[in-house]
């Protein structure tokens, strides 16, 4: 059990998007080239950048079904997968500022936006990028919240 800002979020470097672990249409590309983004940044996923993927369908995806799906995609040490209540992680998901002004839409998780928030909290700087931008350039994106003067992938 986390706490999202406190435990998650507080003075870190992250990476947020949001899955579920039955989606067969975006998720997969999406998770495949977060995990290219993962082997970038190498040692420092789970260090110092945090990458968090929660699941749109907390129902099904429970904390095995996650596990399984992380192997599935070779997901490496420092990648978070997360579940919780379908009303916590839709109040999460809404309060990233990921929603859809039709409530219809909004509901629907196979209607889910593929983003990617990155963000550095200490700094407050957020932005968001497709989750099928380039991994090199997603790499910059986060150098750039981080802080750095020189950013390179």
């Amino acid at each position: 059990t986390v706490r999202f800002y406190e435990d998650l979020i507080k003075g870190k470097l992250v990476l947020i998007n949001f899955m579920y672990a039955t989606c067969t249409n975006s998720c997969p590309t999406f998770i495949a080239n977060l995990a290219r983004v993962q082997q970038l940044f190498g040692n420092r996923v789970g260090r110092d950048v945090f990458m968090y993927s929660l699941s749109l369908d907390p129902e099904h995806d429970t904390p095995d079904v996650l596990r399984g799906y992380m192997k599935a995609y070779n997901i490496q040490p420092g990648w978070t997968f997360l579940t919780g209540t379908l009303t916590d992680i839709t109040a999460v998901r809404r309060r990233l500022g990921l929603r859809d002004p039709n409530p219809a839409v909004d509901a629907d998780k196979s209607q889910h936006i593929g983003v990617v928030l990155y963000g550095n909290e200490r700094f407050d700087r957020w932005a968001a990028c497709p989750a099928l931008s380039e991994p090199r350039e997603i790499v910059k994106y986060v150098q750039w919240v981080e802080g750095r003067r020189e950013v390179s992938a």
